[in-house]
């Protein structure tokens, strides 16, 4: 997940490809029947999934942020959202920044 939402967009990325070049990467994240997980850091687009909502801390308890077999937009700081969910083992399904490929190293001789 990229913490970062600065990204180079390249003409010829389709969608959903997964590709480098591609701004979204589709990613997904098992949640245990009756249990929760908790978000990594970053910003996401959430897929409406049965039995499945997100919370967060607020201070002193988890608040249902959005319930059950809804979308929406979620900003993870990776230690108070998460994943529940109510009943079976359910799969998250979400958009996050693609990271791209992975750097060779800094300042590489040639």
């Amino acid at each position: 997940m990229a913490l970062s939402l600065v990204k180079l967009i390249l003409a010829s990325s389709t969608a959903n490809s997964d590709t480098a070049g591609a701004y979204f990467d589709y990613q997904t994240q098992s949640v245990a029947a009756g249990t929760d997980v908790v978000i990594p850091a970053g910003l996401y687009l959430v897929y409406p999934v049965a039995n499945l909502s997100i919370q967060a801390y607020n201070g002193t308890s988890w608040a249902t942020l959005i319930a059950a077999n809804t979308g929406g937009t979620v900003f993870s700081d990776g230690i108070n959202v998460k994943w529940v969910s109510a009943s079976g083992t359910v799969t998250a399904l979400f958009l996050t920044v693609n990271g791209g490929l992975a750097a060779p190293g800094s300042f590489n001789a040639t």
